[in-house]
């Protein structure tokens, strides 16, 4: 299953040719047409591929390489140009297909509005869905200018279809007051600032459940990932959403899909941003595809 009618080409390293006998499928999702601020991480998922032929495909972290894990690269699926419920759809129809196949989805986006379609997929397919969330923002606005669907709704949207206690937010920092009070009185988990402690604190009691993991790269102190739409400072190192990483992969907790999201290469002419995220994508596949 590829699109090779849209697909550049471009593999993330060491993807398997055959998705038959993958475990995982990693896939684009193209879309900026709601954000707020700067488009362009329609542009991210063939950066993040491109730039990873320059990692290494061992993880001196987890003592394993990208050989030991069968995922297959998927492309990117062509959504139709500024149509973002279409677009929508046609992410849910992919993903549920990978869930259905028996596969794990790793995604990359776009804007964060399309981790809302892979979310609900992956709740319909896992009862007991827990979402662990990192990100600058709350992503908790019931709208954004009048618009249901933003990349400023997403963590609201999958809170109210599973349920706010089952959401965990952390590395918050930035977001209307509003948003933090809509969590705080509906039961939702919120850590501001801070990412691997009060994950730490958490993990333990998700343990056995299956969990859904979506990364905004944002996250990130603009020092270390400059390239996304909508930068705020005081974010985390990029050391610390590793060791995160490393966290949730000796857990205990079952990883049934994840997305890292909001990489817009265009503000970024060194590839920093993409780099990082390549090496996270790689992290991530290595320590959560069992």
């Amino acid at each position: 299953m590829r699109f090779d009618e849209t697909y550049s080409g471009k593999v993330f390293i060491k993807s398997h040719p055959n998705y038959e006998e993958s475990k995982a499928v990693l896939y684009g999702m193209p879309m900026d047409w709601t954000v707020s601020y700067r488009p362009g991480s329609r542009f991210g998922p063939n950066k993040i591929r491109e730039v990873s032929i320059g990692l290494e495909e061992y993880s001196p972290y987890l003592d394993r390489e990208l050989d030991d894990v069968k995922f297959f690269d998927a492309g990117d699926i062509p959504l139709p140009f500024g149509n973002p419920e279409k677009s929508l759809l046609e992410i849910a129809t992919f993903v549920r297909k990978v869930l259905a196949d028996g596969k794990i989805p790793v995604g990359m986006g776009g804007e964060h509005l399309v981790s809302l379609p892979v979310m609900k997929a992956v709740a319909d397919h896992h009862e007991d869905l827990a979402i662990i969330h990192f990100d600058a923002h709350t992503d908790l606005r019931e709208h954004y200018e009048g618009e249901e669907y933003s990349h400023s709704t997403p963590i609201r949207k999958i809170a109210e279809y599973i349920g706010p206690h089952n959401v965990y937010s952390f590395g918050i920092r930035s977001g209307m007051k509003e948003e933090f009070d809509w969590a705080k009185a509906n039961g939702m988990h919120i850590s501001k600032f801070e990412v691997l402690k009060p994950l730490k604190e958490i993990l333990s009691t998700l343990a056995g459940r299956p969990v859904y993991v979506t990364i905004d790269i944002d996250v990130l102190d603009p020092a270390h990932a400059p390239g996304t739409g909508t930068v705020d400072a005081g974010g985390i190192t990029s050391r610390e959403l590793l060791e995160a990483i490393h966290a949730i992969a000796s857990s205990g907790v079952n990883v049934a899909g994840f997305d890292l999201v909001e990489v817009a290469p265009v503000y970024d002419h060194s590839d920093q941003t993409a780099n990082t995220a390549s090496k996270l994508i790689r992290e991530m596949i290595l320590g959560w595809v069992k």
